[in-house]
């Protein structure tokens, strides 16, 4: 068993709790000199929205987005960067949940740091809870970042 972490896999969302899940990653990556993965998951198209079929104009509102998502991405790169940390920064697509799990086993990944949104047990039932997902399932440890600092 390994003793400290090779790859941390950081899932983002550009939420209000992106930062300290990324000031997290990268202290426990220069403690452990540890690679990080940052990965932001776009939602899938619905079934009506693919490139073949579909208005031109749902495509391309598709593809902006997807682009807007990826450049919110580079910033978070560099600021781990520049403080020494080696990291890559990943966009796919596809159901959240599921793509964190595969990303974490094809990056081999010793941890994955995740954030919390602190949303109620009502907001859970009715969208689900990715962090509790991901936990449930991971085959790595996993530390959940909370959004809300303890009073």
């Amino acid at each position: 068993m390994k003793s400290t972490p090779q790859t941390l896999l950081v899932p983002v969302d550009f939420s209000n709790v992106t930062a300290k899940i990324v000031e997290t990653a990268q202290t426990l990556a220069l403690a452990f000199k540890s690679r990080v993965v940052l990965l932001h998951i776009v939602e899938p198209e619905p079934d009506f929205v693919g490139f073949d079929v579909g208005p031109v104009t749902v495509r391309s509102s598709v593809a902006k987005e997807f682009h807007q998502e990826h450049k919110q991405l580079e910033p978070l790169k560099q600021q781990l960067r520049a403080a020494g940390v080696n990291v890559v920064a990943l966009q796919i697509q596809g159901p959240t949940i599921a793509k964190i799990l595969q990303e974490s086993e094809q990056q081999n990944a010793g941890m994955i740091i995740i954030g919390s949104h602190g949303h109620g047990a009502l907001h859970h039932l009715l969208t689900g809870n990715i962090a509790a997902g991901v936990l449930k399932s991971a085959k790595c440890p996993v530390l959940i970042v909370p959004s809300r600092e303890r009073s």
